[in-house]
């Protein structure tokens, strides 16, 4: 069974930082395509951003410049670096595991920011 856990979301002002971390518990971890995405409040979720596993990356337009996905596959554990933080980041955030053909949740953390 994968089970993908996220942590290190919170409060935070805006123009600070905070890093999101999905640990995955199987090892199809070092073959997916790992992404994070996001849900505000009457809105639809969306991609903030994917890495594969070849490493190539993608990233939402309203977050490029200012979020860094990263993997580490010897801990089977991908983050996401947010900076300069705005108050329209304010979503719970969801790590997702694409996996041949199969796509993987975790429960979601919460970020809020503040103006």
């Amino acid at each position: 069974q994968v089970q993908l856990v996220e942590s290190g979301g919170g409060l935070v002002q805006a123009g600070g930082s905070l890093r999101l971390s999905c640990a995955v518990s199987t090892s199809i971890f070092s073959s997916a395509t790992m992404g994070w995405y996001r849900q505000a409040p009457g809105k639809q979720r969306e991609l903030v951003a994917q890495l594969t596993r070849r490493g190539s990356t993608d990233y939402a337009d309203s977050v490029k410049g200012r979020f860094i996905i990263s993997r580490d596959n010897a801990k089977n554990t991908v983050y996401l670096q947010m900076n300069s933080l705005k108050p329209e980041d304010t979503a719970v955030y969801f790590c997702n595991a694409a996996y041949y053909g199969a796509t993987y949740w975790g429960q979601g953390t919460q970020v809020t920011v503040s103006s």
